[in-house]
């Protein structure tokens, strides 16, 4: 298994009256992971919707364990682990350094530009598989 990992910085925007990295603005870089992964196996977005598909999220569990600030420098980790007919799962987190920030396993379906659920194509969930999480954990 290999984790994908994209690097951040955080902003001044992102951050809450506190200082602090929004708790929304966790899920926009878990967002961005997963789409920079896609895109890294060979489906943007905008192709998948061109070829009349497009993948969305069903659910999020999300865990906040630490707080975030300007500037500071994080890493999004983000695996695959299991593909069924319409769904598929993933698990991430966020770090700074050795310290968990944040944690969110997820469900997205694959859909039809009309809105109906269809199955993973099998080249898709192959080009995936180097992101499969080690199944013996």
């Amino acid at each position: 298994m290999t984790v994908h990992e994209m690097n951040i910085r955080v902003r001044f925007g992102e951050l809450d009256p506190y200082n602090h990295v929004n708790h929304a603005v966790y899920i926009s870089y878990f967002e961005a992971a997963r789409v920079e992964l896609l895109m890294e196996a060979g489906y943007s977005l905008a192709e998948m919707r061109a070829d009349g598909h497009s993948i969305v999220v069903s659910e999020i569990n999300t865990k906040f364990l630490g707080m975030a600030e300007a500037l500071d420098d994080l890493v999004v980790e983000t695996e695959v682990l299991e593909f069924r007919r319409v769904t598929s799962t993933w698990r991430q987190r966020i770090v700074r350094g050795d310290e968990t920030i944040a944690t969110q396993d997820l469900r997205a379906a694959l859909i039809t530009n009309d809105g109906k659920p269809v199955r993973f194509p099998e080249e898709m969930v192959a080009s995936l598989r180097p992101w499969f999480a080690d199944r013996t954990d």
